[in-house]
């Protein structure tokens, strides 16, 4: 009896001892076989450490599956014209950086990024952007750095990117809108990026800057070289002085020195707030080209305000002309076809007033010689 209780006792003791081995094997197994099956690089891809580079791929979507530990991830140059919520099926707790450059972008769909929690920096330079919706990225999201920089499809859709910026990035610092060809900026374009710290609008066509409110105090560096910018304004001079410590870029602009722009040059030799300010020269007029603005005179800028307003009139006088020419072609025609109507019209008018006078000159006659009268009185009764 005691011998048999033994041995039940060693085999009870034995099931233990191999459950307590297998348990951590199987656990290891498991972790080992679904860690290599959730790093797994996508086909062509090249995967190092945290970082996935999947560049110049003539890749059409992006490619899957995208390692859950990726933070790093590199789609440049390939062909991924629509980003949509099925872009990325799985979230990414980790990817940060994400650069989709000269991909013929044209269309980010709502929900586009929603998978991106921790999203930090957007590459989407160099493509071809019509559409881009402003719930494309999650709420609370993290966006701090994005690069637009030769993205729009044509600067008539920046309302696009002027939507996106004030209702879905609120924590962006860095932004850059260079190699659009903007002309013009919406108004309060920038007004919802309080902690924006540095701004790109290089290489553009900006001939103002006057309705963009740059209000956030966080700003730091402003580059606007290679615009068109005549002149700037006061009220933009006052909002540059009202943020401490702005480093403003404005060489290669085609600044008109004339009475117009005063203010500005005055601004200039008594603010550090421009960087480049000791090589910004005229453009016009021709006698003041090359001339540095620091260097300008008050008794070297001419007004054009009355040329202006004389080359004003005398595009009006002329164009007055041109619709009085107009009308009087059209009165022409008019009266040259309807000729025949006009001359049976005179006619009538001519037998109106000859039957009329006739009348008279018959009267007087009658009133003038008496015997005409009696006649006239025999003949009544």
């Amino acid at each position: 009896m005691r011998a048999g209780a033994s041995l039940r006792l060693l085999l009870v003791k034995e099931k233990q001892a191999r459950r307590q081995v297998s348990t951590p094997c199987v656990v290891l197994f498991l972790t080992c076989f679904g860690t290599a099956a959730s790093l797994e690089c996508p086909h062509k891809c090249v995967c190092t450490d945290t970082t996935v580079q999947c560049t110049r791929l003539n890749l059409t979507s992006i490619p899957q599956p995208i390692p859950v530990n990726t933070t790093n991830l590199l789609l440049t140059g390939n062909d991924i014209s629509h980003l949509s919520d099925k872009s990325f099926p799985v979230r990414l707790d980790y990817l940060a950086e994400l650069y989709l450059s000269e991909n013929r972008i044209e269309q980010v769909d709502p929900g586009a990024f929603y998978n991106l929690p921790r999203l930090r920096l957007l590459d989407l330079s160099n493509n071809q952007i019509f559409n881009f919706s402003p719930d494309a990225f999650p709420q609370n999201n993290m966006v701090q750095v994005v690069n637009l920089s030769r993205s729009l499809y044509n600067f008539s859709y920046a309302d696009v990117f002027s939507n996106l910026l004030r209702l879905s990035v609120p924590k962006l610092s860095n932004l850059s809108l260079a190699n659009n060809d903007l002309v013009v900026l919406p108004d309060d374009m920038f007004i919802s990026l309080s902690d924006l710290t540095t701004l790109d609008l290089r290489n553009n066509s900006l001939v103002s800057i006057k309705n963009v409110t740059f209000q956030n105090q966080a700003l730091i560096s402003l580059d606007l070289r290679n615009n068109a910018l005549k002149e700037l304004s006061n009220g933009t001079l006052k909002e540059f002085n009202q943020i401490p410590g702005l480093q403003v870029y404005l060489l290669e602009n085609q600044w008109v020195c004339d009475c117009n722009i005063e203010d500005m040059v005055m601004w200039l030799q008594s603010s550090d707030v421009v960087v480049d300010k000791q090589n910004l020269t005229c453009t016009q007029p021709e006698k003041l080209r090359t001339t540095q603005l620091l260097q300008l005179k008050h008794s070297e800028l001419p007004c054009t305000d009355f040329g202006n307003m004389e080359a004003t009139l005398e595009t009006s006088y002329v164009f007055l002309g041109m619709v009085l020419a107009l009308i009087g072609v059209i009165f022409l025609l008019v009266l040259y076809l309807n000729r025949k109507g006009i001359k049976r019209w005179i006619y009538n008018i001519r037998d109106a007033c000859r039957d009329h006078m006739e009348g008279y000159h018959y009267r007087y006659e009658i009133n003038s010689d008496p015997r005409l009268a009696n006649l006239s009185l025999n003949s009544d009764v």
